[in-house]
């Protein structure tokens, strides 16, 4: 997307000019969330991967989580990863 604009090719006096438009394509799971069992007060990695960076939110049934001192979230690259440590039966 970064690469959309308007290009111009000059020569002497004369020039012509052209807009690109990028259109993106959105982002895919590559990767899919596996399912786990864990013991109680275990931590547990959940992880996915993307067919390109993405913003993402992690939730468990509807409510969005927040990053504490529980659910540690990182993206790098591609991959997206929670952590969720201290797991209680509640958790699941």
């Amino acid at each position: 997307e970064s690469d959309a604009g308007d290009y111009t090719c000059v020569c002497g006096d004369k020039q012509s000019t052209a807009s690109l438009t990028v259109h993106a394509l959105p982002a895919l799971f590559k990767e899919e969330l596996k399912n786990e069992e864990v013991q109680e007060g275990a931590s547990v990695s959940l992880r996915c991967e993307l067919t390109k960076a993405a913003p993402v939110q992690w939730k468990i049934g509807s409510k969005v989580l927040k990053a504490s001192d529980k659910y540690q979230m990182r993206q790098p690259g591609t991959t997206s990863e929670l952590v969720i440590h201290d797991l209680e039966v509640k958790d699941a």
